[in-house]
């Protein structure tokens, strides 16, 4: 905003104070943010599994290598990481601009392959033929005419298939996240040509990519959670995530290429180096911004099977039966139509808050340029900027800003616990879920796609009545409006509702055995359970 738009420089000119800070963000959000997100998907996982699992008899008593099978999924996933990681370095390296995202998409899909390969033998040697997923063994429970997920009759072929219905469903959405981001493909091409009538036509169309860009993505989901919930209720849900997040080395790869190729990208335009470096940087971060957009649908994906995952252990831990949570409970009822809300009220926030923060760093700059004589200008002599100042400025707004959505999040579950009861806290998981997913998809790719619809009218790419159009005309200009826009969206709203699903059924399944404390569950309210 300080550079392009108020002051009419480039995004990463040396004489914009802002420039450091911007890449001390793209560090931050994409490298440590989005691998703490990430890191926490998985520990989170492997804790759903693990509480699951330790309710089960029959996994207990087939021993210890069977109760920590979901350690082995990520241990294997590792090593399988490992191998193909020599894929883009030694075997096929990227020789042209052309194929950066191919190579990277291979290495992911082979990752993938390996996966599903190295699982199979692991599942046949930990996991037991026949077992019950509950505290009776499976002899007693699950006798002639009882049908139910829980009990688990082909225990090695089911665990493989709802992993590989985790690891092949990631890598769908994964791709399709790209096919919505890339300015290879017809979306993103479209939201660029879209400029010629100004900024408003390129929101619009950006929106709407980002609106239907959900629709294959929360498909695969809605088919992962029914496959595996069929074959090994919630346990298979959680081996599904953990299935899904198996390439997480790759796919963290991936993402980080972003973050470092756009601060290459920076160095080089600070640094005043020749027109063609920035244009191989540019192609470079143009790649990067999909695959971080891939890694981000990953993040989206997992996140939402975590979540269930964790949504799953809370109704085992809470003793809860099918008809507890009866979707025609007027508590659960409503409660889901609140936890639906949830995520609009904190992308609200967080929204605000980079709002907030960016108005105050366009003012420093404008201070800045002000104050200091020659600075805007380029003067020879004139004293440095404080890019320390702009620095501080974003730091103490993150730091500061992050408290009221993180007490909303952790609030929303105890609360609703405390006084309505545990039936309660199930409609809001399973509301807060629902429409935390759809719009975090949405945001992030709507922000994705408006970042390389910028970068494809730089490259002069977008043709108008026979003028090709490029950096500082009037398509460029309303493509920046629809980039800036869509940074918050890509980079805080969306990825931060990952934490909103996971963190609240975390919550919840820890103060679990709290809530069933007052009142039986029932909650300070004592609010008698019925059904319409």
């Amino acid at each position: 905003l300080a550079g392009k738009v108020v002051s009419g420089i480039p995004e990463d000119d040396p004489r914009n104070p802002a420039t450091i800070a911007d890449n001390v963000g793209d560090n931050v959000g994409d490298v440590a943010g989005m691998g703490s997100d990430l890191f926490g998907s998985f520990g989170e996982a492997t804790c759903a599994a693990l509480v699951i699992a330790a309710q089960s008899h029959d996994l207990v008593s087939a021993g210890w290598d069977t109760l920590i099978f979901p350690l082995y999924i990520s241990s294997v996933g590792i090593l399988v990481c490992i191998a193909t990681s020599f894929v883009a370095t030694d075997f096929r390296p990227v020789r042209s601009e052309a194929s950066i995202e191919e190579v990277l998409k291979t290495q992911l899909t082979l990752s993938t392959v390996g996966m599903t390969v190295a699982m199979f033998p692991v599942c046949a040697m930990f996991m037991p033929q026949e077992f019950y997923l509950g505290p009776k063994s499976f002899a007693s429970a699950c006798v002639e005419g009882v049908s139910t997920s829980k009990c688990v009759t082909m225990g090695p072929m089911s665990t493989f298939c709802c992993i590989a219905a985790g690891l092949w469903g990631g890598l769908i959405i994964g791709f399709v996240t790209e096919y919505y981001t890339s300015h290879s493909y017809s979306p993103v091409r479209e939201v660029a040509r879209s400029t010629e009538t100004g900024a408003a036509t390129n929101i619009i169309y950006g929106l709407a990519l980002g609106y239907k860009s959900t629709i294959i993505p929360v498909g695969i989901l809605a088919g992962i959670v029914f496959v595996a919930f069929s074959l090994m209720d919630m346990y298979g849900v959680a081996l599904a995530a953990l299935g899904m997040l198996g390439t997480l080395s790759t796919c963290l790869a991936i993402d980080v290429y972003g973050p470092i190729c756009d601060n290459a990208g920076g160095i080089a335009e600070m640094a005043e180096m020749p027109e063609t470096v920035r244009e191989k940087t540019d192609a470079l971060d143009a790649a990067g911004n999909t695959t971080a957009a891939i890694g981000k649908g990953f993040a989206i994906g997992s996140a939402c099977l975590v979540g269930l995952a964790l949504f799953g252990a809370f109704v085992t831990r809470a003793g809860l039966n099918l008809a507890s949570v009866s979707l025609v409970s007027p508590l659960i009822f409503a409660s889901l139509i609140f936890g639906a809300m949830i995520p609009y009220w904190f992308s609200a926030m967080t929204m605000k808050s980079v709002g907030q923060a960016a108005n105050e760093m366009v003012k420093e700059v404008a201070r800045q340029f002000r104050e200091i004589p020659g600075l805007l200008e380029g003067t020879p002599g004139h004293a440095p900027p404080d890019h320390a100042r702009c620095i501080k400025i974003s730091t103490d707004a993150s730091l500061r800003e992050m408290v009221p959505p993180a007490v909303l999040v952790m609030t929303a579950p105890i609360l609703t616990g405390m006084f309505f009861g545990v039936e309660a806290v199930v409609g809001l998981l399973a509301g807060g879920m629902a429409s935390g997913v759809q719009l975090a998809i949405s945001a992030s790719n709507t922000g994705g796609a408006w970042d390389n619809a910028k970068k494809y009218v730089e490259k002069g790419s977008v043709v108008i009545d026979g003028v090709v159009q490029r950096k500082g005309s009037e398509l460029h200009k309303a493509a920046v409006v629809g980039d800036t826009v869509g940074d918050p969206l890509k980079d805080t709203s969306g990825p931060a509702l990952n934490i909103l699903m996971k963190l609240m059924a975390i919550i919840s399944l820890v103060f679990a055995d709290f809530f069933m404390s007052i009142n039986n569950g029932q909650g300070y309210f004592n609010i008698p359970r019925r059904v319409f």
